[in-house]
């Protein structure tokens, strides 16, 4: 039988809707499209594709599983090396990891995994009635500093050996970035919940509003009797581009202009949290982010939303189905550009007063490529002469996060690099014994599967640590 050389298409909202709600914008296989796609798997023997997966998911086995129809066999597959598989299969970028190595890739279209990962998932949750078991508990204590992919990993599987879980979450909802960073038509945070609750029927404990490094220190953690920490709590630090304007109302972070909308719902009618509705927005930055808070102030009741980002389509760091969303649903992309300053009306007492102005515009240069950067690709280059205004009412900056220094400036002898991530060995240890470390506290804003991977790499280093001493 010859093999479909496309992948089946997600099913979507169409664009002239999904641009004017918060309901997630893919809506999932069905049964018959899942098993048609799981069809396609060519089951290679060397199976390339979970080599290709930072939490080594047995890809070929749990699509065997989908082809048989047994679809709560495919998740106790997946469960068996992923704790948040109904995320991984929403937001995991699979068209650079596990998808990228697949055989049939090489020919035609790879299989959609993460499409396949995603609908086991969620049949799961539609019709699982047993509740995880939480396993017998072998005298050891743990704790968790954040409740991000990466601390939720590494609580999943610590907990799956029988230790005793305490997660420590800073704000008043577990998830971290899953919750107040991710919009909900990308992922509903009931997903997100239902992990979580998983987690808890293993026996993990979850604490909302502890703020480790203000309401309790590491090294009072160990004081209390957890015998290793490992630190998860992310990369909330935004950054701005130091220009001027940057002060004026109306201008935000992409990582607050997301909070106030996921975690804070600030798009209600009657929101508890103020952000900006209507008029004109510009996105500065080119990642998932950027596109993330672009659909959102669509959504929010912006009349026209901008994307400036200062290299080509090319360079664009997002994943290829976020740029094509966001393009269906209107944003427009203002490539090769850079702005220079934000505009505002300001104090007339006191022009340089920008507490009391409001954003009125931004200024842009236009931007051609010239040679390589460090990272390799071509460095953007101002041309004299272009500068150019845009006429909005709200810039948010999407140009990146840093680990927040807290935990480091209340914790002795943890060593940390010039960007303020943590570092570590290859098992995730740090600079201090019992204390271990991964994901963006470490690397700085990566991807969720990323995360993932380093929370299980953590999980294993520390389980190995506590039965040795």
């Amino acid at each position: 039988m010859p093999v479909n050389p496309k992948k089946h298409e997600m099913p979507t909202q169409a664009p002239e809707v999904r641009a004017h709600n918060f309901s997630e914008v893919a809506l999932g296989y069905t049964q018959e499209i899942a098993v048609a796609e799981a069809e396609r798997c060519l089951n290679c023997k060397n199976q390339p594709c979970v080599a290709g997966c930072p939490v080594n998911i047995h890809i070929p086995e749990f699509i065997q599983k989908v082809k048989e129809c047994d679809f709560e066999g495919a998740y106790q597959i997946i469960n068996q090396t992923s704790s948040l598989p109904a995320v991984c299969g929403r937001v995991c970028p699979q068209e650079t990891q596990c998808e990228s190595k697949c055989t049939l890739g090489r020919k035609f279209e790879p299989v959609g995994i993460g499409r396949l990962e995603r609908f086991v998932a969620d049949w799961h949750n539609a019709h699982a009635t047993e509740k995880a078991q939480a396993p017998e508990s072998n005298g050891h204590r743990v704790a968790i500093v954040g409740s991000g992919p990466s601390g939720l990993t590494c609580a999943g599987d610590l907990a799956k050996k029988g230790y005793r879980v305490s997660v420590f979450e800073a704000l008043h909802t577990a998830g971290g970035v899953l919750v107040y960073g991710i919009p909900e038509f990308r992922l509903p945070k009931a997903i997100v919940a239902k992990e979580v609750e998983t987690l808890k029927e293993l026996g993990v404990d979850v604490e909302p509003n502890v703020v480790i490094g203000k309401t309790l220190t590491i090294d009072e953690l160990f004081e209390m009797g957890y015998e290793a920490v490992f630190v998860g709590s992310g990369a909330g630090l935004p950054r701005f581009m130091n220009i001027p304007g940057e002060s004026l109302k109306g201008v935000y972070s992409a990582n607050e202009f997301l909070t106030r909308s996921n975690l804070m719902k600030a798009y209600l009618d009657d929101p508890k949290t103020p952000i900006m509705k209507g008029g004109n927005v510009a996105v500065v930055g080119g990642g998932n982010v950027a596109m993330d808070a672009a659909r959102t102030a669509l959504r929010l009741g912006a009349e026209h939303v901008y994307i400036v980002y200062r290299r080509s389509m090319e360079e664009l760091p997002a994943r290829k189905e976020e740029v094509e969303h966001a393009q269906e649903e209107g944003i427009d992309f203002r490539l090769l550009c850079n702005p220079v300053e934000i505009l505002g009306y300001n104090n007339p007492e006191n022009p340089r007063d920008e507490k009391n102005g409001f954003v009125t515009g931004i200024r842009c240069v236009k931007m051609e490529l010239g040679e390589p950067d460090a990272s390799g690709r071509r460095r953007p280059v101002v041309i004299p002469g272009s500068e150019f205004d845009l006429d909005v009412d709200a810039v948010v900056m999407s140009i990146g996060t840093s680990p927040n220094p807290l935990i480091k400036s209340t914790t002795k002898g943890l060593e940390v690099n010039n960007h303020g991530g943590i570092i570590v060995n290859e098992d995730g240890l740090t600079s201090r014994e019992g204390v271990y470390a991964g994901g963006d506290a470490v690397t700085g804003a990566a991807t969720v599967i990323s995360a993932m991977g380093a929370g299980k790499v953590s999980a294993r280093a520390i389980d190995e640590y506590l039965m040795n001493k």
